[in-house]
């Protein structure tokens, strides 16, 4: 079919309308249409996907978002940007976040003016990731607690059973019930101290790589980042990643206050590795 770029155009036009009004399911169709008009247009592909993302339909918007990846060769922020927001929506949040991270990758790169919310979005990721690690861990501890706990029960039973006298069996269930209510307590001061609420504080993370930072520099602005980060940064762009005024590795200062602080946390921490 051949292509009709105008009318393709004034279908996203009507289907902006729609969207901005708040029917998303009518955007969804003029979008529909505007990409049988002209289906190489890789914006098409996000405005419904945006639409389609309103109406919950997830899994068609991440086909729009992957469409549109595909059009521009793997380079455009939009379509990264709202494929995370689609596979955080659906817990798939490894996904997720590599493409929030690839999002931020374009958003550098390119000095684009959505920065915040992007990093935003990279952040809300591992957030996500991290929460969902930590029921997956409190779930493994309960299931490791049940299967410890009836072991030693049957191996109590066992025994009592193998007992010729009633004194002995006696003895031996006293001896086994109170191991096992040992384990328990363990269990569950094990439990008290994972379950507390565990965060890794916003000054120990880098907002480039965001990870951990373990040898945290800082700009001529004050802002401190992890250095092999700001150094990559630099080689390719000798900008401030906030201000994008000149800025260049002989300017970086080591932070070794907030590296102290980084170690000390890791230390204290060990769990946050994961992060």
């Amino acid at each position: 079919m051949a292509k009709d770029v105008e009318k393709s155009k004034k279908l996203k036009e009507d289907g902006n309308q729609h969207f901005s009004s708040g029917n998303y399911l009518g955007a969804e169709s003029l979008y529909s249409k505007a990409i049988i008009a002209d289906d190489a247009n890789p914006s098409l592909y996000t405005n419904r996907a945006m639409a389609r993302i309103r109406l919950e339909l997830y899994d068609s918007a991440i086909s729009d978002c992957n469409t549109c990846i595909k059009l521009t060769g793997g380079n455009h922020l939009k379509a990264y940007f709202i494929l995370s927001q689609c596979q955080l929506a659906i817990h798939d949040y490894d996904a997720a976040l590599e493409s929030a991270l690839q999002a931020h990758r374009l958003c550098v790169e390119t000095n684009d003016k959505s920065l915040a919310p992007v990093t935003a979005q990279v952040l809300r990721c591992k957030k996500d990731r991290w929460d969902d690690m930590e029921k997956k861990r409190a779930r493994e501890g309960q299931e490791l607690e049940k299967e410890a706990i009836e072991l030693m029960e049957r191996e109590r039973d066992d025994m009592v059973t193998s007992c010729e006298s009633e004194s002995d069996r006696k003895e031996i269930a006293q001896e086994w019930d109170h191991k096992i209510t040992m384990m328990r307590t363990m269990f569950e001061k094990s439990r008290e101290a994972s379950e507390k609420k565990r965060q890794v504080p916003d000054w120990a993370i880098d907002d480039i790589s965001f990870c951990i930072m373990v040898d945290p520099v800082v700009t001529k602005t004050g802002k401190s980042y992890e250095r092999a980060s700001i150094v990559e940064h630099l080689r390719r762009s000798p900008t401030d990643p906030i201000t994008r005024e000149p800025l260049y590795i002989s300017d970086l200062r080591p932070n070794l206050q907030l590296r102290e602080a980084c170690k000390e946390f890791l230390d204290e921490n060990g769990w946050a590795v994961d992060w």
